[in-house]
């Protein structure tokens, strides 16, 4: 999967704005979850810092799939700058040298994963960052950036404005889907005890709803359903009644943010990545869509496994405060970011 002509447009808008405004410009970064859609967008904009800025970034990156980091990565494979491991995070990690920075972005991150993995969900969250941080300091890394999730916070029933990084709402931990947001809440714990033990330095980007066009046909998100079926010109369905209020944001701006944090981001701290141009409630998602793709929401209940991986929070919103006060700042609203990755991807799909 290539990144398209538009696509490359929004990467290297990213890293021009990038060079300037952070202080790191080279060095080896260990990306898990490279095939993702977090972990390929991060790829694209490190080496496009390489060759547009002349940045002296390496890339180690990991996943478990060759052939999917194949798909999507692949024409990077033959880069001096790059380099492909294929490995599973929850087993010893392979000798790959040093690594400056080591960026966790491997999980699993979507409904169907959550109900027909559970423990895998678990797994990656807790042994996986276990592994990478006994890497971390065995090769004497600079920084780890553990990427963790709004669902740590759980459901917002006190009716605040938002959640700040000390705020924690509730979650029922006796559900299969509570795999995940209870194993982010281990990984962010087991990094502030390497911290603590080792003295290790680690910072905690926790990512609100990302969206972009790097995401994957089967993720089995709302959000990606619902640009899936705007693409195809198809109904979008809707598989509940649309007051889930949450944060989303573009993957563009989630990859900006997790470079901010890495660079200015204080040792131990946590920081919400979100954009409050884009807090907004899944109808209201639907509808923007169903307008783009000049079709109609319509209503489906879920399967019963697929259901079994939703959230049940109905409000989960985070303030953003300590991101922004770092210098960073969003390019996308939810509507130019929902309108652009529809447009690339019915460009790729056309192809």
């Amino acid at each position: 999967m290539i990144p398209s002509n538009e696509f490359r447009k929004c990467i290297v808008h990213c890293v021009s704005e990038l060079y300037k405004n952070i202080g790191i410009h080279e060095g080896t970064l260990l990306i898990s979850g490279a095939s993702g859609l977090i972990g390929s967008t991060l790829i694209d904009c490190i080496l496009e810092m390489n060759d547009l800025c002349s940045a002296g970034f390496k890339i180690i990156a990991i996943a478990r799939n060759r052939k999917r980091a194949m798909d999507r990565l692949g024409l990077y494979f033959d880069r001096n700058d790059f380099e492909f491991i294929s490995c599973d995070i929850n087993n010893s990690i392979p000798e790959m040298g040093k690594a400056d920075y080591i960026l966790h972005a491997a999980s699993n991150t979507h409904p169907l994963e959550y109900s027909s993995d559970p423990i895998g969900t678990i797994n990656t969250n807790v042994i996986g960052t276990e592994n990478l941080l006994e890497y971390a300091i065995m090769h004497h890394t600079k920084r780890f950036v553990f990427l963790s999730s709004v669902e740590v916070y759980g459901e917002d029933r006190d009716g605040t404005k938002g959640f700040s990084e000390t705020d924690c709402g509730y979650l029922d931990c006796n559900q299969v889907r509570s795999g995940y947001p209870e194993s982010k809440r281990v990984g962010e714990c087991l990094c502030r005890a390497y911290e603590h033990k080792y003295k290790m330095d680690v910072v905690i980007p926790r990512l609100c709803r990302v969206y972009g066009p790097t995401m994957w046909p089967d993720d089995s998100k709302a959000l990606a359903q619902f640009i899936k079926n705007a693409v195809s010109n198809e109904n979008i369905v809707l598989k509940s009644n649309g007051k889930q209020y949450y944060s989303y944001i573009h993957v563009i701006d989630a990859v900006k943010a997790i470079f901010y944090i890495m660079d200015k981001g204080k040792s131990g701290e946590a920081y919400n990545v979100s954009s409050k141009l884009s807090d907004v409630k899944l109808i209201e998602l639907a509808e923007k869509l169903s307008e783009i793709s000049g079709t109609k929401v319509i209503f489906n209940l879920p399967q019963e496994e697929e259901s079994q991986g939703y959230s049940r929070a109905t409000t989960a919103i985070l303030n953003n405060e300590k991101l922004r006060a770092l210098g960073w700042k969003e390019e996308f609203d939810i509507d130019s970011g929902l309108r652009t990755t529809v447009r690339i991807l019915k460009s790729l799909k056309n192809k």
